[in-house]
This record gives structure tokens, sequence and C-alpha cells, in this order.
């Protein structure tokens, strides 16, 4: 325990209780201090290319974007398992280059997002049984379903009807919160409904929240995720697979660092979370 501890004051992470199966506060924590991303659990992609500018430590992954292109031409995207649960806390601090250019769409770019045990470990986030989306859009914070998989389902979607082959709920922060080129602490939360089995009914009472520097930007506690076809589910994946849409209209680059999951609020580097969170 002793040695755990030290670990996470060293990841500048809060620390919310014993490591145990039943009761574990952190999934996984990632600083970047290093390219060997495999060897820490990540998959699906094996490419970290670092940075110098960093909010702890030496290094931060950095994705760059070549001109036209829709994808990073440094870094991969990349996945990462976690244990299933019914509720998942994101923390990680991201910076835009100065020049930062958005889609000016209703959409995109796509960053970060969590995938379930419905789903295989490769599966697409693009079309499953439901993706999360943490990403900032048009310089909001973004938080968003999708379950365009269920199109067939007895139940049918959960996350509306679909458009052009999508569907989608969005729940975007008032404020512009990304347009001075400076690190951000982002934050994001999201617990399951519970479903009324006897009455094949889901209950509204999922929820999420999205903080950004300490800041409640986001919160809705009434969000249906899943409907009684998926009883069993829960959140057992991240993925952070940077995709911009329609092409970037020049160079440009963003950063990632500090970056952890786990079930319960884990902070900014650096600075604990002085009280528990919902």
């Amino acid at each position: 325990m002793l040695m755990h501890t030290v670990l996470l004051t060293s990841l500048g992470l809060a620390w919310a209780g014993p490591t145990s199966t039943a009761d574990r506060a952190l999934f996984f924590a990632e600083g970047f201090e290093d390219a060997k991303s495999a060897s820490r659990g990540w998959y699906d992609g094996s490419r970290f290319v670092l940075s110098d500018d960093a909010v702890v430590g030496k290094h931060a992954v950095q994705y760059h974007f070549p001109k036209g292109k829709l994808i990073p031409s440094d870094s991969s995207g990349v996945r990462h398992s976690i244990e299933p649960s019914e509720v998942v806390y994101l923390r990680f601090h991201l910076k835009l280059s100065p020049n930062w250019s958005w889609t000016n769409k209703p959409y995109g770019p796509h960053l970060l997002h969590f995938m379930t045990t419905e789903n295989d470990k490769y599966h697409g986030p693009a079309a499953s049984h439901l993706t999360l989306y943490i990403e900032p859009v048009n310089g909001k914070l973004r938080l968003a379903t999708q379950d365009i998989q269920n199109k067939d389902a007895p139940h049918g979607l959960s996350q509306g009807p679909l458009k052009g082959g999508y569907n989608g709920r969005f729940f975007d922060s008032q404020d512009v919160l990304f347009d001075d080129g400076k690190w951000h602490c982002v934050e994001a939360m999201f617990k399951l409904n519970s479903l009324d089995m006897a009455r094949d009914e889901p209950n509204r009472d999922g929820e999420l929240r999205g903080w950004v520097d300490g800041k409640l930007v986001i919160e809705r506690t009434d969000v249906v995720f899943r409907s009684t076809d998926f009883p069993k589910m829960k959140f057992n994946q991240f993925l952070m697979t940077p995709y911009f849409h329609h092409g970037v209209p020049h160079d440009q680059t963003l950063w990632i660092d500090e970056l952890a999951v786990g079930a319960k609020r884990i902070g900014a580097a650096n600075q604990p979370v002085d009280s528990p969170s919902p």
C-alpha cells in the first residue's frame, strides 16, 4: 500500500481508498514520460511522440495534424482496458496550439471515448452499442453519446434517431473554454442509468458531469444511456483517438498530459480534490 501511495503521489493523483477489486478508485494513470505505451496496457496503437511541454514531469503526448489531414501524423490512436464499472471518471490536461482552428460544424473534432462490455476490445467507436465522447467542439467542452448499433435491437436506439446514418445526444458547456493556447485540466464523469426490469423500462437517472480547471461546466442527472436490452452493460474500455472531420485547414497540434481514469473523481495533477464529489 505504501509503494502504491508513493506512485500515485508522483503522478499527481488524489487517492481515495484501498486497491481492492471491489472498491478501487484508480483504474490507470498515464503521465506520458516515455513512449513505451504497450508496457502500460495501451493497445491497438503503438506510437507516442512526446513533447517537452508538460504539466507534470518532462513530457506530454503530442498529436500533430498536417494541413488537410483527418488524423495525426505522429502519435497513433490507442486504447486501454479498464475494470468493468457502471461509473467512470476521467482526468486529463489538454493544450491546443495557438493557431488552432475548429471544424465550424456542429460536431468534432473527436478526441477521447469510453466503450462498454457490449462490444469487443477492437470494435470501432463510430457505431457501437454505446460510445461516450469527451471532446472540445468549437471551443466548448462536449460530452456526447451514440448507440448506432442498436437500431435493430428490441428496444431500439436510446441516443436519438438516426440522421444521415448517425445518432447522438450532445451536452455542451455554455462558454467557450479552449481558445487561449494554454493548458487546461478537463474532467468528466459518467454513471449508467438504472433499469426497471419488471416494467421493462430504463430509469432516467444516468449522470454525466464535466469540469474545466475545477469548475463544473456540464451536469445532467436524467440521462438514459442504455435500455433493458443491456442489463449487464458496464464501461470497460477507454480510447484516445483524435480525429478532425474534413481535415484541418492548416498545420495544428494538440497535447495531452497527466491522464487518469478511475471510479471516483481524481482531481487536477498536484491538486487533490478537497471533498468527495458525486
